[in-house]
Parts: C-alpha cells; structure tokens; sequence
C-alpha cells in the first residue's frame, strides 16, 4: 500500500507533518479530515521533494519575494474582485473547517500570491491579534474592502454566523463580477470596431485622398469633379488642416466627462443619459436592478438592519439614478412606510420588478424575493447581451462599409471618366 508524507494543519491551527498508509491520495485525505486534520499539502512516499528542498525553495522564494522597489505614488493600493473573491472563499472554507480566524489569516497570508492582499491580510491578523474585531480590522482598509463587505461580516460576527456570511459574499463577488464582465463585452466590440474604423477613415483622408486629389489636378486639366469627390476631398482638407484642433477636441471631451461623472449633477445626467441610450440603455438598465436587488437581498438576509442596508445599496450602486431611487425608499421606510411606493415613483424599475417586491413585503420574504429578482435580471442580462451582440455585428459591418466605401467610391469616379477620356482619344 503506498505511503503519502503531509503537512496539515490540527484543531489549534498548528502546523503536523506525518506518514499516513493508504490506497489513493484522495483517501489520504479522507483519512485526514475523519482524524480532524485540514491537509495542505499531500505527496507520495519518494515522489515529492525531500523536507529539506522544499524548505530551501520556499526561503528563495520568500527572499525573491522581498525584494521590491516600492514607489509610493506607483504603488498599486487596491486588490482585483476576482482575486478578493478567492481570499473571501478560502477564509470561509478554513473557518468552517474548524480553524480560528486569527491562524486562517495566517495561513492565507502566507500562501496569497497578491502582494497587496498579502499586506492587508497581515495587517488583519494583526489587528486582530491585538483584540480588535474582524469586521473593524476591514474597516481600516476601505480602498479593499467596501461597507457591504465590512457590514457583513460585522451582521455575521453579531449572528456567530462568519463562515455563512463569508460564503454568502463570496457568491455574491463572484455574481456581480460575471454581470460585470458580460456588460463590459458587450461594450467591448462596438468599441473595437469603432475605434478601427475611425483608424481606416482618419489614415484614408489625410493619407490616401491629397494624393488622388493630385492625380485628379494633373490629369483633369481642371474640369470639376463629382460631388461626392468633392464632398470628401472638402472633408479630407478639413481633417488635415485641423488634425490638431480635432485631437484637442476629443481629449477636451474625456476630460469634461471625466469632470461631469465626478459631480453629482454631472453624474446624474450622465447615468440617465446611459439608461435611455438606444441599444445600451435597456442592458445599463437591467444590470443596475440586478446589481441593487443582490445587493439589498444578500445584506438583509446577512441580519444587517433595512435602513443601514438601505445605505449600503445606496453607496455601491454605481448609478446616481438608482441611488437617488434608494434614498427616497430609506426615508420612506425610516417612516414607516412600504418601499414600493418610493420604486414605482422613480420610473426606473419595471412593472414586474415592482409587483416580486411587493409580494415579498406583503408575505414577509423581502430579502428571498429581492434574490429571485436578481437570479432573473442575471438572466435577462444574459439574454440581452447576447441580442446586442448579435445586432450589433451586422450593424458595425454596415456602417465600416458605408463610410470606407463611400470613400473609396468617390475617389474611382473621376478615375473611371479619365480612363474614358482615354478610351476616347
């Protein structure tokens, strides 16, 4: 019967090494959980490195490891979703193994290949350490870890349920990331092909067309031109002689949005502005109502209070538009009002959406209802992104043809009269 070396961790959190007999990996590990081990590291007798080689690659790496040249305003101070999804996952995984908070901290530190995280996870198993809360330690990181996260788990310690609070967030992560990542590639393909066309049209017209318009000088003798090639001969001048102004001009309107999406007026025209978009605006739409109905639904079922969770959506809606929806809803409930009232005035969620919440209230299953609302917008994302993209191909097919054959259209046309002058003489 084979022979597995393993590292594990005990009930305390500290680290055993052993032998254990046993006929697969997977029934080692078997073995391990049913004696109350968490494995971390498994290997059959004479197959992986000796102790020794592998203590000596981890001290390299270790040492490789910190050797950095850290430049204060370069340094990256945030943390990707996906990666704090993971973190989130593991550290629930470890505390419902029966491992404290303060050692999975330490584990997970150890093993995170983020520096960022890594620094922040130490930071926390610090404070921790020192006496203070779990939820206060994230507190102290807001640029990682945002007042959802934070009340969540302050809900989950109050509740003596972390590890479910831990998991539900991490569900949740990983939801709003896939909405997200959806939105942006639908996004993602109308750009490209804009930008490239733009690319074609912008080399054509200051490039290609002085040089036919040249040819058309030399061997016209003067005689005028189709319309169409003197529509796009006037276009191509026009582009050339205020390439510089043009260029000024599409950085000036990054700029003033940029400055627009920072105010709160600004930001609200914005957000509106995107919501009733042709093509875009029903999927802005429907991923803003999915983003506040996971969000409301997963802190209220998490036993953080209506009103905080009120606030909470409110801050991480990510559209002014339905953060100011939000705040007519808290202080209709802050009097003791229902919140369907508030949502049907804003004009923002649809008949339906209105109707699930209703009932829920009425029944008192709000926050399962709101969860259901947001497992069918999910879908109704799905389903539109899917329709826009497939609208879309054809529809940037056309206008590239459109524009760059109508170029190359009005460029031929005078050169098909002087092949026939010629044919003539």
């Amino acid at each position: 019967m084979p022979r597995y070396t393993y590292v594990a961790l005990d009930s305390r959190g500290q680290e055993t090494t052993g032998v254990i007999d046993a006929n697969t990996q997977n029934d080692a590990v078997g073995q391990l959980r049913q004696s109350g081990y968490f494995p971390k590291t498994i290997s059959e007798e004479g197959k992986g490195k000796p102790a020794k080689a592998q203590k000596t690659a981890v001290a390299k790496s270790a040492a490789s490891k910190q050797i950095n040249i850290n430049i204060p305003f370069l340094e990256r101070k945030t943390v990707k979703g996906k990666t704090l999804m993971i973190f989130t996952r593991q550290l629930a995984t470890l505390i419902d193994a029966g491992l404290p908070l303060l050692r999975g901290l330490t584990v997970l530190a150890k093993q995170e290949p983020d520096q960022v995280l890594r620094k922040v996870i130490v930071s926390l198993a610090e404070a921790v350490q020192g006496g203070g809360t779990f939820s206060e330690s994230l507190a102290g990181h807001p640029k990682v870890f945002n007042k959802l996260y934070v009340n969540m788990v302050k809900a989950g310690e109050l509740g003596g349920v972390l590890e479910l609070v831990l998991l539900r967030l991490a569900e949740f992560q990983e939801k709003a990331q896939k909405i997200k990542n959806k939105v942006v590639a639908a996004m993602f393909y109308p750009a490209i092909v804009l930008v490239i066309a733009i690319a074609i049209m912008g080399f054509l017209l200051v490039f290609i067309v002085p040089k036919f318009q040249a040819i058309f000088d030399d061997m016209l003798g003067g005689k005028p031109l189709p319309a169409l090639t003197r529509f796009v001969i006037a276009m191509s001048n026009g582009v050339k002689d205020n390439i510089l102004l043009i260029i000024a001009g599409l950085i000036g309107l990054a700029i003033l949005y940029t400055i627009l999406s920072k105010t709160k007026k600004g930001s609200a025209i914005l957000d509106s502005i995107k919501m009733k978009a042709p093509l875009f605006g029903d999927l802005t739409r429907k991923s803003a109502i999915s983003r506040f109905s996971r969000t409301l639904g997963t802190l209220v079922t998490s036993g953080v209070p209506i009103l905080q969770a009120l606030n909470i959506t409110r801050e991480t809606a990510g559209n002014v538009v339905i953060a100011n929806a939000i705040l007519k809803v808290h202080d209709s409930v802050k009097e003791g009002e229902s919140i369907v009232q508030p949502l049907e005035a804003s004009g923002v969620f649809p008949p339906m959406v209105i109707s699930m919440i209703d009932v829920g209230e009425e029944t008192g299953q709000l926050p399962e209802m709101l969860l259901k609302v947001a497992e069918v917008y999910d879908d109704e994302v799905d389903n539109a992104v899917t329709g826009l993209t497939s609208l879309l191909e054809p529809i940037m097919i056309v206008f590239l043809a459109v524009f760059v054959g109508t170029i190359v259209i009005a460029l031929f046309m005078p050169l098909i009269s002087i092949i026939s002058g010629m044919q003539n003489q």
